[in-house]
């Protein structure tokens, strides 16, 4: 039975799933193929984790990405999360985990904050309505 793993990452709302599969080095991101993924900003950010990883490992795997939610800043670092978790997980080697943390350690552990939530008195969470005395 051929190995599959199945990874996620996180950022604030967005959340990508990724199944990596033995295959021929394709990956597609909601069924896109990454080569034509737009913006072009985010195809470079997600292929940072390829590029660490190496052609070699890249060229033997398949790896299908799902995401939802949030913006598409948002949804590039969940993806690239997901995809740097999913090579070092198939890999199991320890080098190549601790490239991916020397680079960046978001490529493998999961922003956790998030929005903080409006209060009253004002427009958002810090923000207060201007007080004037004349």
């Amino acid at each position: 039975m051929p190995k599959v793993i199945l990874t996620s990452g996180k950022k604030k709302t967005a959340i990508a799933r990724a199944i990596i599969r033995p295959g021929k080095g394709k990956i597609r991101i909601n069924k896109i193929p990454l080569e034509i993924f737009e913006p072009e900003l985010c195809r470079w950010k997600i292929m940072e984790p390829v590029i660490l990883a190496g052609t070699e490992i890249i060229n033997q795997i398949d790896i299908n990405l799902d995401v939802r939610g949030g913006g598409f800043m948002g949804q590039t670092e969940a993806v690239r999360t997901a995809l740097a978790k999913a090579i070092s997980e198939w890999t199991d080697k320890p080098e190549i985990k601790r490239k991916f943390l020397e680079y960046d350690r978001m490529l493998l552990v999961s922003d956790a904050r998030r929005k903080e939530p409006k209060k009253f008195g004002g427009r958002g969470a810090r923000q207060r309505f201007q007080k004037s005395y004349r």
